[in-house]
């Protein structure tokens, strides 16, 4: 074998798999295999001068590379299994929350180690949300910060970088068994191993599908979220977020009794736009260090979406809203929510003269074409239940983006050690369909890489 073990993706599930593998055996011959560049070499062209909207690089640099997609995130890891996935399922609740604060150590001793940690333990807006029908999720949550967490991971790389093999921009095509492990075709040629780990976010969602496809290994469709990005003044907020950072907040709607929650949370951030296999949409960043902080906060409002039987295609669902938003707008399209209100489209004079400056360069439209009628109804209910503890919220000038979609892998069968029927095939994180989030995604490559180490003896 070429080498011991070959991990399929440098996001976190996999660096965190490469970083246990090198503490717990330093002497396996690791490989990583990464269809986007290394850290230092990822820059979005989107300069907000010359290049004001994406231009479909052959390798997103917000979405691929070293790092994944949370490379370029605000940087939260939250400890809870309230949400961010269902890893406890598979490991067990204290496993879990275990390997998410092991995660956390670890990016504090790489530079993280003045970032606060907040908590919704004993807090008094749990009882403010309960009163209004809106319900908030326990959690605690380290925020690092998009800057911050740039500096960890450059320096997990510069611990991995000449203990590993990693292989950028070489796309991996193929799986097989062979006799003692696998053959991985790349870019490159092919490479053996006797274990592999496959950890390639949600941008590899297709990909995923066609190596379960390949192999035979069972998988069932997973939901889609849908809805926008959120943005208005901080100070709205700020009793929200000065004392939890994030509140993940759920609210079940009236009139169809969809669950609609808060996601991704960006006090004094910015929006960006982001690229999932050539669709544009919508997602935030925030910044630990002041001088890169806005006047505003965003947040994602997201309709979860559940398919039964026999529609499977969950996120041709998702993208089919996302490309007509394309259409409409050349990418993301941005709307006043007073302006929704009222069934008329946005312009840039009534956006200009708004109280909140967009921090995303997006086409002024309207929403309610491009979303289904029973999301928007929900997204704006949970507005008007968001202004009850947060009065501002249902303003006029808060600005809607859209649209937000957060696809997700196709749920794919594997048992407690998170290993497929195939003796030494892992799949891990994001791609997985198990973990939704960043602690999740690395406490889930940690867990696999001691799984790997326990059986080398």
């Amino acid at each position: 074998m070429d080498y011991d073990v070959i991990i399929i993706g440098a996001g976190p599930g996999g660096i965190y798999s490469a970083y246990e593998l090198y503490k717990k055996c330093p002497k396996l011959k690791v490989a990583v295999f990464e269809a986007g560049q290394e850290l230092a070499k990822r820059h979005c062209p989107i300069d907000g001068d010359k290049i004001k909207n994406c231009i479909g690089c052959k390798s997103c640099s917000i979405m691929s590379g070293f790092g994944g997609a949370g490379a370029f995130s605000d940087g939260k890891y939250n400890i809870t299994n309230d949400f961010g996935g269902t890893l406890y399922e598979h490991i067990g609740r204290a496993k879990a929350i275990e390997l998410m604060k092991y995660v956390d150590s670890i990016n504090v001793e790489n530079g993280g180690e003045g970032c606060k940690l907040y908590s919704t333990a004993g807090t008094s807006l749990k009882k403010t949300c309960m009163q209004n029908k809106l319900k908030l999720l326990e959690a605690s949550v380290r925020h690092l910060g998009t800057d911050i967490n740039y500096v960890v991971l450059e320096k997990l790389y510069d611990t991995l970088r000449d203990a590993v093999d990693f292989h950028f921009m070489t796309d991996v095509t193929k799986i097989e068994v062979i006799d003692g492990g696998y053959k991985i075709t790349h870019a490159g040629g092919s490479s053996t191993c006797s274990q592999c780990i496959i950890s390639v976010g949600r941008s590899g969602s297709k990909w995923m599908e066609s190596v379960c496809n390949d192999l035979g290994i069972p998988s069932k469709s997973n939901r889609v979220d849908i809805g926008v990005r959120v943005e208005l003044p901080a100070v709205i907020f700020s009793h929200l977020t000065d004392e939890l950072y994030e509140s993940k907040i759920v609210y079940r709607t009236e009139k169809f009794e969809d669950s609609v929650r808060t996601f991704c949370m960006n006090p004094h951030g910015i929006v960006v736009n982001e690229n999932t296999n050539g669709i544009i949409t919508v997602n935030g960043h925030s910044y630990e260090a002041k001088d890169k902080q806005t006047e505003n906060t965003n947040f994602a409002l997201l309709v979860a979406k559940h398919f039964s039987e026999p529609f499977k295609a969950s996120n041709g669902y998702g993208e089919s809203i996302a490309r007509l938003s394309n259409m409409l707008g050349g990418g993301v399209i941005v709307q006043r929510f007073g302006d929704l209100v009222r069934g008329r489209r946005s312009n840039e004079k009534r956006i200009a003269e708004g109280m909140v400056q967009p921090t995303l360069n997006a086409t002024p439209g309207d929403l309610s074409l491009v979303l289904p009628k029973r999301i928007l109804d929900g997204i704006m209910e949970m507005i008007h239940a968001l202004d009850k503890i947060a009065p501002g919220t249902a303003n006029d000038d808060t600005l809607l983006y859209g649209v937000e979609v957060k696809f997700y892998n196709m749920e794919v069968t594997v048992d407690e050690n998170l290993e497929t029927a195939y003796p030494g095939l892992y799949i891990i994180g994001d791609g997985s369909g198990v973990t939704h989030s960043l602690s999740h995604a690395s406490a889930s490559g940690v867990y696999v890489a001691r799984r790997i180490a326990e059986k080398r003896g």
